[in-house]
C-alpha cells in the first residue's frame, strides 16, 4: 500500500498542500471558486513549524487506527485501499475520533456538526497533497521504497563527510 510520506528537509512552508487539498475537497474543485466559496473548504491537513523545522501533519491512517476503534457510529471505516474513511452520514458529532487521534489532524465542521478527516484523495492517483507540492516533500511511495530511499540518504551523507 502506498502511502504520503513526509520529507521535511523540503518543506519551505508555502501551504501549497494545505490550498491544493481545500480545492480538492470544495464543491467545484477550482481554486478561484473555493475562494468565494460559503462556507470555506476545509483542509485535511497541517503545516506546522518552529524555529528549525516546516512540517505538513496528516492522517496517517493508522494500521491500529484509534480513531476508528473509538468511533462509536460506524462513521469511520477501512476501505479496500487500506484508507480510514468517513461515511458523513453516519456522523453524530461526538468528536471521539478527534479526542483520541494522536497526530491531532481530525477537526470538525462546525457548521455540518461531522468530523473532518484526510481521506487519501481516494477517487485520485496522486492525493492533491501531493501533487501540489512544489518541492517534493510531500511523496506518495510504498513504505519500503520510502525506507529503503532514507537508507540511500544516509550512505551518500556519510560518503561525502568522509571526502
Amino acid at each position: 500500500m502506498k502511502q504520503i510520506f513526509v520529507k521535511p528537509e523540503k518543506c519551505m512552508g508555502c501551504r501549497s498542500c494545505e490550498i491544493g487539498c481545500a480545492v480538492q475537497h470544495s464543491k467545484d474543485k477550482d481554486l478561484f471558486s473555493a475562494v468565494l466559496q460559503s462556507p470555506p473548504p476545509m483542509k485535511r491537513l497541517f503545516l506546522e513549524a518552529t524555529e528549525e523545522i516546516m512540517m505538513p501533519v496528516l492522517c496517517r491512517h493508522c494500521e491500529d487506527a484509534p480513531c476508528l476503534n473509538a468511533c462509536i457510529s460506524g462513521c469511520l471505516y477501512r476501505d479496500e485501499k487500506g484508507l480510514v474513511r468517513r461515511r458523513k452520514e453516519r456522523c453524530i458529532g461526538c468528536w471521539t475520533c478527534v479526542m483520541v487521534c494522536p497526530f491531532g489532524v481530525i477537526t470538525r465542521d462546525g457548521e455540518k456538526h461531522i468530523a473532518v478527516k484526510c481521506d487519501g484523495c481516494y477517487k485520485l492517483d496522486m492525493p492533491a497533497c501531493v501533487r501540489s507540492c512544489p518541492t517534493g516533500a510531500l511523496v506518495l511511495v510504498d513504505i519500503d521504497q520510502f525506507q529503503q530511499e532514507k537508507r540511500h540518504r544516509l550512505v551518500l551523507a556519510g560518503t561525502e563527510r568522509e571526502v
